[in-house]
């Protein structure tokens, strides 16, 4: 029995870090490029839409589909940036163990 409750403190800790971690996702800024520079897109580490900068070179009619494709381009290298974050903080409150897919929600 000793060793069950040492497991629910254990794992009420667990449960405080990663608290803890989800408020500090939010604070934690990463920033997307595409087109070398030209269109920056800025997410937090759990992935809200922060910000977008487009070049005004970029702003002519003629343009338009290429500034779409950026924007996505620029959206998925933040994203694998947040990815990156939230991995690294998990691994630092985990001691390394792995945590299944879609536990932080």
């Amino acid at each position: 029995m000793r060793d069950f409750m040492g497991m629910m403190k254990q794992a009420a800790q667990l449960q405080s870090k990663m608290q803890e971690m989800q408020a500090e996702l939010d604070t934690i800024e990463v920033e997307g490029t595409a087109g070398g520079g030209m269109v920056k897109v800025t997410l937090t580490a759990k992935g809200a839409l922060k910000g977008v900068k487009i070049d005004d070179s970029l702003l002519q009619p003629s343009e338009k589909e290429i500034v779409e494709d950026l924007l996505v381009t620029a959206h998925a290298d933040a994203r694998r940036k947040a990815e990156t974050v939230l991995a690294e903080k998990m691994k630092a409150m985990t001691g390394g163990l792995p945590l299944p897919p879609g536990l932080l929600g």
